[in-house]
């Protein structure tokens, strides 16, 4: 069993991160999970939340906001919809989120479809929950 794993992070603007790691905790849509050496192959949606890397220079993290994640024994690539790492967030940052979730939320509203009001209300919800969880 190998000790790490390469971690490639990347959002539409950039490459956040690209390392060997130990382990990853992953804010799953269907619940947090933690990725490691040997994972068995998966592949998972990411609901709003931190992103937690574990590796030989430390730990860092990164909120995201929504995406994919690509788990193997070897290799975790994380697609995010937005990445920003948590000492970079500011309550600026997590207001702008909040407000397009809510904007989405307000859209949503009018679909025929409850689902889409839904997932837009998780959203908004997640957002929202997410400022508290980080302190902001």
């Amino acid at each position: 069993m190998a000790n790490t794993m390469q971690f490639d992070l990347v959002s539409p603007e950039r490459l956040l991160a690209s390392l060997q790691v130990s382990a990853v905790q992953i804010p799953g849509a269907d619940g947090d999970m933690t990725a490691m050496p040997d994972h068995a192959p998966t592949i998972t949606t990411l609901r709003p939340g931190v992103l937690k890397v574990e590796g030989p220079e430390g730990t860092s993290e990164y909120l995201v906001t929504g995406g994919f994640a690509q788990i193997g024994a070897d290799s975790l690539s994380v697609l995010a919809e937005k990445a920003i790492p948590v000492t970079e967030v500011t309550r600026a940052h997590l207001d702008e989120l909040i407000a397009e979730a809510r904007s989405s939320h307000e859209a949503a509203k009018g679909q025929e479809h409850t689902s889409v009001v839904d997932d837009a209300a998780k959203l908004l919800a997640d957002m929202e929950a997410l400022g508290t969880h980080m302190g902001l």
